[in-house]
């Protein structure tokens, strides 16, 4: 059967997360129905993650196997009529080889996470953005954010419910920027790694949002880690703000 793989942005807000569930809206799901009405059967596909409740995507990467050949432009124009009015959209569409697999295959994982720092209620950006009412050091979170990067047990900052085999993940890098946005103060948190624990981006950027305020040292990150228990991290922060960004592959199948 050939197959196909989907570049797929989404607004976290309606879903219960991007993996199918019985009963309740998911973003795997409103892309499988959408299938369906393309062609009747069932269809499965899979993701190079899963995001959580409220996560949003900017590219997702997916793939399906469909029973006839498409043109990947008809493909995703098909999709994105079905898909409506979702917030849901295929921002693109290759065919790919038979053994080819958005999970499998992926070399690199990227995050962005969002904060706006401001007491005003956050209007335009309302459902994007984390916002915390206290003013942000910038860089004493990149220094507290230093003690992270590399290959480390991260067992301090993974939900209990974490269904990964080991602990360990090497963190290739985290970088913050502040930018006077329209919002007002944002910094953006970009993490990258081959792969990500459960909660472990949120984990982070709640733990450095307590170093940004000063609550802790940048130094407490590191004693945080070293600790390798889960009651040593700093809160976890909501879901709004957090995109998956991007998803590195051998070869890019869009290009």
């Amino acid at each position: 059967m050939p197959r196909y793989a989907l570049k797929v942005e989404y607004h976290g807000a309606p879903f219960h997360g991007w993996q199918r569930q019985t009963h309740l809206p998911s973003v795997q799901g409103a892309i499988e129905a959408a299938l369906g009405r393309i062609h009747p059967g069932p269809h499965m596909i899979a993701a190079a993650g899963r995001t959580d409740a409220g996560v949003h995507g900017l590219a997702q990467v997916a793939h399906c196997d469909m029973p006839t050949e498409w043109d990947p432009f008809r493909l995703a124009e098909a999709l994105n009529f079905h898909l409506k009015p979702q917030p849901v959209a295929i921002v693109a569409c290759a065919a790919v080889a038979d053994n080819w697999h958005a999970r499998f295959s992926a070399t690199e994982r990227r995050y962005m996470f969002r904060v706006v720092a401001r007491r005003a209620p956050v209007t335009h950006d309302a459902g994007l953005v984390w916002q915390v009412k206290t003013p942000l050091d910038l860089n004493a979170m990149r220094e507290g954010a230093a003690h992270l990067i590399g290959h480390h047990d991260f067992t301090t900052f993974r939900s209990t419910i974490c269904q990964a085999a080991s602990p360990v993940k090497t963190l290739d890098d985290i970088r913050i920027e502040r930018d006077e946005g329209l919002s007002g103060p944002e910094f953006r948190f970009y993490l990258r790694a081959r792969s990500f624990l459960h909660n472990q981006v949120r984990s982070i950027v709640g733990t450095l949002e307590r170093v940004g305020t000063g609550a802790w040292a940048p130094g407490d990150v590191a004693a945080a880690l070293a600790a390798k228990n889960r009651t040593a991290c700093g809160p976890v922060c909501p879901p709004q703000g957090l995109f998956l960004a991007g998803v590195e592959y051998p070869e890019d199948p869009f290009a």
